[in-house]
């Protein structure tokens, strides 16, 4: 499975819905939380050219975008083959 990076804060009911989704799939993920880590905000916001809300998500280095962005890509049968080894 390719690895997946989120974007997280603990206060963010996007982002517990996302995680939920990549649990559901028995998908492990790298969690930054940015209200813990601050100093990575900037890094996420570069890698997500310009995002600066959360979750940012990216599978295996490409930037998939934010919560609605992953439901979509599961609605329309492609994620499975984005997280495919």
């Amino acid at each position: 499975m390719k690895p997946v990076e989120i974007y997280t804060s603990p206060l963010c009911g996007f982002c517990h819905a996302a995680k939920r989704l990549l649990t559901s799939k028995d998908v492990s993920f790298v969690e930054v939380d940015i209200w813990a880590h601050p100093e990575r905000k900037e890094e996420m916001i570069q890698r997500a050219k310009g995002g600066r809300t959360v979750p940012q998500i990216f599978i295996d280095g490409t930037h998939v975008g934010g919560c609605d962005d992953l439901h979509a890509l599961e609605r329309a049968g492609k994620l499975d083959a984005m997280l495919a080894a």
